[in-house]
């Protein structure tokens, strides 16, 4: 009995894999919640940099000058001006203000009388790009979108090459680099110029530390505990965007105080451990243990010397041959592959679908018939609840069955809400902002569980390349966002019923791509070619009732094991 005692904890150490030794080294301790504690500071001032194109573009209510005008208020211009087509550009020849009548002048406006939102002065009211001039502010948000695509896909691709730390601190510093030089921007050109480097930080400058806290915790960590932290953190960064605007008064002090911190991620190199499972199949399995002594330490528990020495038994058994190959592993190899170019396609297809319906309604926070501050506000309490409940429900259900339903409510809400939008003629704000607000804790939801359960299908090898392949396809579909916004021109409901059938749409390939709840996910092609085989589109429904306690099954084996070595 006691040789069998000894020969199975022969076996068990001869097959130590990344998860069993992670256990060891802890994936649910200290090292884990400073992961989480790092990425929620990292979160705010995201926020912050990826919503300043909208805060430092506020057009608030503004008339063309007449002198006239000078020291009446605001509800009187406004009287005068709403005689018009076009009160905000039209320029008066003379105003009698006893009988509230007026002639137009046959002269373009070129000075405006502003009614500031709290107080706050935008680039648009400082270089007067309203009216003929507004294009100005579009052209340079394109290019930040622009530079959002680009930059998605170098840092996606730096972070598999250098890895994810570098990649991360980098993107941060262009972030900052391009919010910080855009202050002292007065045209066209280097206002665009700006935007497009400060663009190539978005998305990237925060899924690269999403995917490192992939890497390193527990599959119970993944989900309330990183959502909530997603949305609690994020929510705040929204939240200061809008009230750290409103108490400097200023676009170019807003800047300049929003990035500025983004200079302190350089911390990061010196505080966050590189990814271990990337530096496997970067084939440095020396580097990967040295991290996980590191987190070991971190964490205050002892690893032998002996469970390290079958974690590399194991690595140079099972990923030595493969790693020669995966460590070049290029993007394309993905489709080379019969399973793996499927769910590519589906991944690509799901972020086309659903970022330009995030950013067309996360960023619907005007001409709403509040203050686009208050609004943003607004849409920042809705982050920590929704990121609260994805969890929860990733937690309960799976990501596939949280994504699924919450793509299918959230489409049939949009249809809805265009139809009572289009039918009510006289509709009330709180109506209106209702809407918008449920729409946004749904969107939320769906992007984050979507997102997740894409990221988790995608090999470790190529993670970040995969990652920002997706994200650069879906901002590349965002630039249908304004022409389905403007065809609500012609038909009311129809921006409101194509964002709901895009999301039906959504629903429906993400069933087609397999659970990873409770799963091991996959480091190499091989592995993630075989991942899900045999899943069949509905098995996650099946598996409901069996999967309740799978989770704490699969920790339990893993600790168990622990326990026997």
């Amino acid at each position: 009995m006691c040789t069998d005692q000894n020969n199975l904890e022969r076996s068990s150490r001869a097959n130590m894999d990344f998860d069993e030794i992670l256990v060891k080294c802890g994936n649910s301790h200290r090292y884990q919640y400073l992961l989480l504690a790092l990425y929620g500071f990292l979160l705010v001032f995201v926020s912050m940099h990826y919503f300043s194109q909208n805060v430092i573009s506020f057009v608030p209510n503004h008339w063309c000058y007449h002198e006239q005008l000078e020291n009446r208020s605001f509800s009187q211009i406004e009287a005068i001006y709403n005689q018009f087509e076009k009160p905000s550009c039209t320029r008066l020849e003379t105003i009698d203000l006893e009988a509230g009548n007026a002639t137009i002048s046959v002269d373009r406006c070129d000075r405006w009388i502003y009614n500031y939102d709290f107080g706050f002065r935008s680039m648009n009211t400082e270089l007067n790009w309203v009216c003929d001039q507004a294009y100005k502010a579009r052209v340079g948000q394109s290019f930040f979108f622009a530079g959002s695509m680009c930059g998605t896909l170098i840092f996606g691709l730096l972070g598999d090459k250098i890895g994810r730390i570098k990649a991360l601190i980098l993107a941060n510093l262009c972030g900052f680099l391009g919010d910080f030089s855009t202050i002292f921007t007065g045209s066209l050109t280097a206002f665009s110029l700006t935007r497009f480097i400060s663009g190539l930080a978005a998305d990237a400058n925060s899924y690269l530390m999403y995917i490192l806290i992939l890497e390193y915790v527990s599959p119970s960590m993944r989900n309330v505990a990183l959502n909530t932290v997603l949305g609690m953190f994020y929510s705040l960064g929204l939240f200061g965007a809008s009230w750290l605007a409103v108490w400097v008064g200023s676009w170019r002090l807003f800047l300049a105080c929003s990035s500025l911190p983004l200079l302190l991620v350089t911390l990061f190199y010196f505080l966050v451990q590189e990814s271990a499972q990337w530096l496997i199949t970067r084939n440095d399995i020396d580097g990967a243990i040295r991290r996980l002594q590191r987190v070991a330490k971190i964490n205050r528990r002892v690893v032998s010397d002996d469970d390290f020495k079958s974690f590399r038994s194991y690595c140079e058994r099972n990923y030595r041959k493969d790693t020669v190959g995966e460590s070049q592993a290029k993007l394309t190899d993905m489709l080379k592959m019969p399973r793996m170019r499927s769910s590519a396609i589906k991944i690509l297809l799901i972020f086309m679908i659903v970022v330009p319906c995030y950013n067309t309604i996360a960023r619907s926070v005007e001409g709403l018939g509040i203050s686009p501050f208050i609004m943003f506000s607004l849409n920042a309490l809705m982050l920590p609840p929704s990121g609260y409940l994805q969890g929860l429900l990733q937690d309960v259900s799976g990501r596939k069955l949280t994504a699924v339903s919450w793509m299918a409510i959230t489409g049939i809400f949009a249809v809805a809400a265009g139809l009572i939008l289009s039918l009510s003629h006289n509709l009330n704000v709180l109506l209106l902002v209702g809407l918008t607000l449920a729409a946004r804790f749904g969107v939320s939801i769906a992007d984050g569980a979507s997102s997740q359960l894409c990221a988790e299908l995608i090999p470790t090898c190529v993670r970040g390349r995969g990652v920002a392949a997706a994200h650069v396809a879906g901002f590349a579909a965002s630039f249908l966002s304004p022409y389905i916004i403007h065809l609500g021109t012609y038909f009311k409901p129809a921006p409101a019923i194509i964002l709901g059938l895009l999301f039906v749409a959504g629903a429906f390939v993400c069933l087609l791509l397999p659970e990873t709840r409770n799963k091991k996910l996959p480091m190499t092609l091989a592995e993630g070619e075989s991942f899900g085989l045999g899943e069949r589109m509905f098995d996650f429904l099946l598996q409901l009732r069996k999967d309740k306690d799978s989770e704490a099954e699969l920790e339990t084996e893993l600790n168990e094991k622990d326990i026997q070595q």
